[in-house]
């Protein structure tokens, strides 16, 4: 019988996303790729450093140290889905080798879009660097990002947690009440969401990623645990249909920031996530100096 991942978590990630190769991308876009591929394979036996994403994965990969009695197959399967080729893919694999990261699949497409193979791979995730790439999976309907690879490391504070903090309209729901606001001002945007606060909000493109993660935490192991938080510019009285959507989904997170438009990098560090997804460029950036952070471009924010 063929090997199948359904019912796993499973995270399909570029080489660039969990590790640090922004000094050879630079050979690359300055010359061409088989200047990359030449000194990746000179530097075939020196272990890339940790990328932006390293920490979320390695703490996802450790759920899988210790099976639980409910779950007997390892619940997380990571996969390297690159536009590198092959021959740099050996480095990547190395790498991973290196740090002990037990990742046995990829795909490496020589300059193609990867993102094709996240159907096959039934993949809850997609962490990139590669704009187009990001935006064709979430037309696929797969949650992706695109990570911020200057961002800064993850701490090692928790090592028994993955923490993932997510904002809220167009990223966790859909981006109907960002409408609102854009169209007609922050009045409109409150009177919207008060009036329409028992009715859930449609799914935004992240919402099976938590679903999936909510999963994984009632399987998992007593060694490892998830701690999500919702970070969003929602205040009250738009707070409450944000909190009831979660409700009607059966799905839990553990803090909630209704931040009022004020700027989220501050709570993201008192937070100390692996990693946060945001669709707006501008809290990525507060928030990627203090932490791993990547945008959803999805909704009206993003001409999507």
């Amino acid at each position: 019988m063929a090997e199948t991942l359904a019912g796993k978590l499973v995270v399909a990630i570029s080489s660039r996303a969990l590790f640090d190769f922004e000094e050879e991308n630079e050979v690359f876009e300055q010359s061409d790729d088989r200047a990359y591929r030449a000194l990746q394979l000179q530097r075939l036996d020196i272990p890339a450093k940790p990328g932006v994403a390293f920490s979320l994965v390695r703490k996802l990969l450790a759920f899988n140290d210790e099976p639980c009695q409910k779950n007997p197959v390892q619940p997380v399967e990571v996969v390297i889905l690159s536009r590198n080729d092959p021959v740099s893919g050996m480095r990547v694999f190395r790498s991973a080798q290196h740090y002990g990261l037990p990742i046995q699949r990829g795909a490496f497409t020589r300059g193609q879009p990867p993102w094709r193979y996240l159907r096959p791979l039934n993949a809850n995730l997609f962490l990139s660097a590669h704009l187009t790439d990001v935006r064709s999976a979430l037309e696929a309907s797969v949650p992706a990002a695109q990570v911020y690879p200057h961002s800064a490391k993850a701490t090692d504070a928790h090592p028994h947690e993955v923490r993932i903090a997510f904002d809220g309209d167009a990223v966790l729901f859909s981006d109907e009440a960002e409408r609102v606001y854009q169209d007609h001002g922050l009045d409109a945007f409150q009177a919207h969401e008060r009036d329409k606060a028992g009715q859930p909000l449609s799914d935004g493109p992240f919402k099976p990623l938590l679903a999936a993660l909510h999963r994984l935490q009632r399987e998992g192991t007593p060694a490892m645990r998830i701690r999500t938080a919702l970070v969003t510019a929602r205040s009250a009285p738009a707070h409450e249909r944000a909190i009831r959507t979660l409700m009607d989904w059966n799905v839990e997170v553990d803090e909630a920031m209704f931040l009022g438009g004020l700027a989220k990098g501050d709570f993201l560090r008192e937070f100390e996530p692996d990693f946060f997804f945001d669709d707006q460029a501008g809290h990525c950036e507060s928030a990627a100096a203090a932490g791993p952070a990547g945008q959803v471009l999805f909704g009206v924010r993003n001409g999507a």
